[in-house]
């Protein structure tokens, strides 16, 4: 009995191993991070590979009387961007964002941002408000948001960037700060899906 146990268990490890694979894992059709060889660009494609993340849903940053969600986004492609006013590369990255927001917004592109370990709302207020950023963001310094991502997110990677097809699918994610060239291309990929 015991070596039938120790068989199935050692099975079990094997096929979890051969089931991550160098992508993102299907768990009963839902997306889990997986970060192939330490790579900060991953992109799923093709289309049918890709899995929805948990629901995506919180607080107005700033309306806390408010929520905001990626389902208030139904049929477009959602650009969502983990940040902190208190993290020099989103100061840099804002801005890079808001010009592809702003290019894209008519081709069914939305973003959400999601501001992280900011227990002072008010300064992250000032921060959207001073860099003139026109697309919402949850407020969730506890950072309980990223759990929505699936098992492994790397919580201690802030900037990211998750980009989410019309479906709402996981197309790539981006684990690093990026510019407009980086991002732009992928938006207008996705928006052009069917």
């Amino acid at each position: 009995m015991r070596r039938l146990a120790v068989s199935l268990v050692s099975a079990a490890v094997l096929l979890t191993g051969c089931a991550t694979g160098d992508d993102a894992v299907a768990q009963g059709g839902t997306f889990e991070f997986v970060a192939p060889g330490g790579k900060t660009d991953i992109l799923y494609d093709p289309p049918d590979g890709r899995h929805r993340p948990g629901r995506i849903s919180g607080p107005l940053l700033t309306d806390p009387e408010k929520t905001v969600s990626v389902d208030d986004f139904a049929g477009k492609v959602v650009v969502v961007n983990v940040w902190g006013q208190w993290c020099g590369p989103c100061r840099s990255e804002i801005p890079e964002l808001e010009k592809v927001y702003e290019a894209t917004r008519a081709q069914g592109v939305e973003f959400l941002g999601i501001d992280v370990r900011d227990n002072n709302r008010d300064a992250a207020v000032d921060f959207v408000t001073d860099r003139k950023v026109t697309y919402p963001s949850i407020y969730d310094p506890a950072m309980r948001t990223m759990i929505a991502f699936g098992g492994r997110y790397p919580t201690t990677v802030i900037p990211s960037t998750v980009v989410l097809d019309r479906q709402h699918r996981v197309a790539a994610v981006f684990l690093r700060e990026l510019l407009a060239e980086d991002l732009m291309p992928v938006v207008q990929k996705l928006a052009s899906e069917k």
